[in-house]
């Protein structure tokens, strides 16, 4: 028959608006009542004018337009909005969309996507008639067409399938000005670009578009910038830690901006950093009846991949794994040099077959190496294979084998054999990268490293540290491409490139002098959006990458490092822990065989002392540096760490601290002392300190000096506070009393005094400031000693004081601190090293804390693992194996302490009225009585008060 071996399509003719200044403006349908436009459309941006047009014979007009993504309608008359209704949502994807507008008499409607759940209606106090022109993405410049002047600016995108009153417009015609007329449109062709495919947002990244860009979503990503490029995490612990902070956890990027991502860990802040990777089974676990056919195996999962992993042990300078064995009748080798009966594997996915504390290839546990195994004729504890515990324990420290990824048993299935074994966390310390430095010493020396060639995105990072005024940190070349960072003057750097479009530059200028031999952070970026660079914590400075440059870094040379490939205007001075684009390069291996420049850079505690506080010295290291808190009464990386230092005073107990600097001279001088300390003047100081006593008068803390001036605090007869200064030696002493109450009530008493030239401020358990004026000087000259509890050389001190000191100080002292001196952790921790003489009975306690108990830090440690020793009788943690029978003992104990703890308490409480009665008839303050009676209340960690006849327990 008549058959056509052909499918007549209707013809689409899509329509492109370039700028939002293109329009397409079409006459409307004269003569009826109604008006009914329909189109499709596809765009990028969330807002534009889609079409508009007056209201026939009325004054006003309408919208129809895209915001954030949604289409509204808008209703005006001049000064007055009519109606404003929405349709639709996520119409800026990108994809066709359908859109048909209708208006009769007073009621207007819209309908997305052929959706009647994606349409609007409304009814409105007019009637819309058509006639009118319609105007379709924009309007004219040229006229007066304020229905069209909107604030979100033209349509840019694609049209097509326009009709106008039921019939189809014939953008053919309207090409040949036939019909219509149109600024600035492409006909018979959609142009538009989808510029996230391929999608440059890196990282996960989500991107979003517009018709001129991209745009990149970072969240939750863990990377920053314009492409989701660089990391917004440290590479390593040790990063963190010179960053200022304390042990917690931390997420941590291992390659910097690599592909792997970030992961969780738990640095331990101490001198050494050490970086915690947990695992899925850290308990002890028991194994039995396990063979070469049925073996038990464990699988232990991490939280970071091999990837992560293997980079952070890449870069570690030392890690390690305890693995512990215990055993009975369960052996790990059949024997020496035999068969292994269990394994273990690591990263490599390679059997291993030596144990914990043991070296790869010898197939022997630690005792084999030590010679030391329980059956020298075995290189393990366990292949003794006796009836009882013991065990093989140590740990792992083959990097390359690291972590332990599966663990394989298989004898435990014999008569009375039964086995458990323990992984322990993954420990790595340090990062050779971090420090990893080299230092340039003549301007034409260099070194060089492979280029960027064909990367998408090229980021570097360093540190450096110089007194010139000017020199080329890096360059890299290509034919036509380059990058280059320079330190261009004392106080700016700049970062230049070129991409195969001209040269650009991206500059930092800072208000001080980058030349001041300190250590300054340095960090650039180029990637297909932009270019930035930053300097220290200064703004970022950013340049919009130029149109039309290499999507991909064409460099075909070597990256030059301190200089340059014409070796001019080389860098003079010290660059560290260099990164390009995440990976470390390591400067010190190749500085040891290029000339001119030499491994390392010392002098880290011009940069980084600050970080030690509380009187903390910063100790040089050849990596890094190190706080010294011997001297200071915090602890800790940055002598931060509070730590409530006590001490219980006995009956004449002297702890005197010599100032180092007057120690050190007086020993080789034979001269008088005073004579070198002339010009040594304090003009303030800030004293802490807690106590606890019953007794008075009592001398808590005294401060002597060589010109016979002193400061004294005591507690007078009826328990009163005194602080007595003598800053005049040819005056007589400023007395201060604080007579709140008495202070010798066996409470914790906590003071502040600070003083400030001839001002005096006084804190006493946290209450209000005190305020007082000296009237014997300002300057406290020639400081000599620190004396606690009593003064045992010959004092020209008043009085009262000499009162006090008659018994000295019999009780508690805590947390003493005179400026950054910290007398009773030098006296019970460093003895041996700092100037202090201790006399008579003087014991580290508890004391100065308000329950009795060791204070909490505010600082989370976790221990690095279970380093409690070998077993070598019974079960392995018997507890966790037999726990109903230990639960069963556990509540039995409990009770028994409890009723024995109610009878000692009774005993006491017994024992204490007696004495007080004893004392309270006598009248007398036998010191014996006395300081029993005050050894039993700090016991209890609180007074069994006479006249309250209270008791706490």
């Amino acid at each position: 028959g008549n058959i056509s071996f052909s499918c007549l399509e209707p013809q689409v003719v899509p329509v492109t608006f370039l700028s939002s200044s293109s329009y397409l403006a079409l006459p409307g349908t004269s003569g009826q009542d109604e008006v009914f436009i329909s189109f499709q459309f596809r765009t990028w941006n969330k807002e534009g004018l889609l079409l508009s047009s007056k209201l026939h014979q009325a004054s006003g007009g309408f919208l129809l337009y895209l915001s954030d993504g949604k289409v509204k309608i808008s209703l005006h008359k001049p000064g007055k909005a009519l109606s404003d209704i929405t349709a639709g949502a996520g119409l800026n994807n990108g994809r066709w969309h359908s859109v048909s507008f209708s208006a009769k008499r007073n009621h207007i409607s819209v309908i997305v996507d052929n959706d009647v759940t994606s349409s609007a209606h409304a009814s409105i106090p007019l009637q819309i008639y058509s006639g009118d022109p319609v105007y379709f993405g924009g309007c004219p410049s040229s006229g007066n067409i304020s229905e069209c002047n909107t604030s979100f600016g033209g349509f840019q995108g694609c049209m097509r399938l326009i009709s106008i009153g039921n019939k189809a417009v014939d953008m053919i015609s309207v090409q040949q000005n036939v019909f219509g007329n149109f600024s600035d449109l492409q006909i018979d062709l959609c142009g538009i670009i989808d510029r996230c495919l391929p999608n440059y947002c890196e990282h996960g990244g989500e991107c979003s578009q517009s018709w001129t860009s991209f745009y990149c979503n970072c969240a939750n990503t863990g990377y920053k910038g314009a492409t989701c490029h660089y990391p917004i995490y440290e590479q390593s612990c040790e990063a963190y830690k010179h960053r200022g902070n304390t042990s917690g956890f931390y997420n941590i990027d291992s390659d910097g901006s690599g592909p792997l991502g970030p992961f969780l860990v738990y640095c331990n802040m101490t001198d050494t950093t050490w970086t915690i990777i947990q695992h899925n089974n850290t308990n002890l676990t028991r194994v039995k009846s396990a063979n070469r056919e049925n073996p038990h195996t464990v699988f232990f999962k991490y939280s970071a991949s091999l990837d992560q992993l293997q980079a952070t042990i890449n870069y570690a300078e030392h890690c390690e794994q305890e693995l512990a064995y215990h055993c009975k009748k369960s052996r790990l080798l059949d024997k020496p040099d035999g068969m292994p009966l269990s394994w273990w594997i690591g990263r490599t996915n390679e059997t291993q077959t030596y144990w914990g504390g043991s070296l790869p290839a010898v197939q022997k546990c630690a005792c084999g190496l030590e010679g030391s195994c329980i059956d020298s004729q075995h290189y393990c504890n366990c292949d003794a294979d006796r009836d009882e515990w013991t065990n093989d324990t140590g740990f792992l420290s083959y990097k390359e084998h690291l972590p332990v990824t599966e663990i394989v048993i298989t004898d435990t299935n014999r008569p009375n054999s039964e086995a458990a074994y323990k992984l322990g966390p993954l420990l790595c310390r340090g990062d050779r990268t971090f420090w990893n430095s080299a230092s340039f010493n003549t301007e034409t020396s260099y070194l060089h490293f492979p280029t960027f060639h064909g990367e998408l995105s090229a980021d570097v990072s360093f540190f450096f540290k110089t007194t010139a005024s000017s020199g080329v940190f890096l360059e890299n070349l290509g034919i036509q491409d380059f990058i280059r960072i320079e330190l261009y003057s004392p106080s700016e750097v700049i970062f230049s490139f070129d991409v195969g479009n001209g040269p650009s530059e991206v500059t930092v200028q800072s208000l001080t002098s980058l030349n001041d031999n300190q250590w300054h952070y340095v960090k650039a970026e180029r990637n297909i959006k932009e270019a930035s660079l930053q300097v220290d914590q200064l703004p970022q400075s950013s340049h919009s990458a130029p149109p039309d440059g290499h999507i991909r870094l064409q460099l075909n040379s070597q990256l030059f490092v301190g200089g340059t490939a014409s070796r001019q205007k080389g860098f003079l001075g010290c660059i560290r822990s260099l990164q390009l684009n995440g990976m470390a390069l390591d400067l010190e291996e190749r500085a040891k065989i290029t000339p001119g420049v030499e491994p390392g850079c010392p002098g880290h505690c011009s940069s980084y002392g600050n970080l030690c506080h509380n009187g903390g010295k910063c100790r040089e290291k050849y990596s890094g540096f190190s706080c010294d808190c011997t001297f200071s009464a915090y602890a800790g990386p940055f002598c931060k760490k509070g730590k409530h230092i006590s001490a219980y005073f006995g009956a004449g107990t002297s702890v005197t601290y010599n100032f180092q600097e007057y120690y050190t001279l007086a020993k080789n001088s034979s001269s008088h002392a005073s004579s070198f300390y002339a010009d040594m003047t304090l003009n303030r100081e800030a004293i802490t300190f807690a106590f606890r006593t019953t007794r008075t008068p009592s001398l808590l803390l005294y401060v002597s000096s060589f010109y016979k001036e002193y400061l004294s605090v005591i507690l007078t007869r009826n328990g009163d506070l005194q602080i007595r200064y003598k800053l005049d030696s040819h005056q007589d002493p400023d007395v201060f009393s604080i007579n709140i109450k008495s202070m010798a009530d066996g409470q914790l008493q906590h003071m502040k005094i600070n003083r400030e030239e001839e001002m005096l401020f006084v804190e006493v358990n946290q209450n209000e400031r005190m305020k007082f004026i000296l009237s014997s000087g300002t300057e406290f000259n020639a400081i000599k000693s620190l004396t606690l509890g009593k003064i045992l050389e010959n004092s020209d001190v008043d009085e009262e004081t000499m009162k006090a000191n008659s018994q000295g100080f019999i009780g508690c002292l805590s947390s003493v601190q005179f400026n950054h001196i910290a007398p009773l952790k030098a006296a019970l921790h460093h003895s041996s090293s700092a100037p202090i003489i201790v006399k008579g009975h003087f014991t580290e306690s508890n004391c100065g804390t308000l329950t009795g108990a060791d204070s909490t830090s505010s600082e989370t440690t976790h221990s690095f693992a279970d380093h409690s020793g070998p077993i070598d009788e019974g079960e392995p943690l018997a507890n966790a194996i037999r726990s109903d029978s230990a639960i069963i003992g556990g509540v039995i104990a409990v009770v028994i302490f409890i009723l024995l703890c109610i009878t000692a308490i009774a005993i006491r409480i017994y024992k204490q009225k007696s004495i007080y009665s004893k004392n309270e008839a006598k009248g007398s303050e036998n010191e014996d009585s006395a300081e029993s009676a005050l050894k039993s209340e700090l016991s209890m960690q609180n007074t069994a008060n006479e006249n309250q006849k209270e008791y706490f327990f």
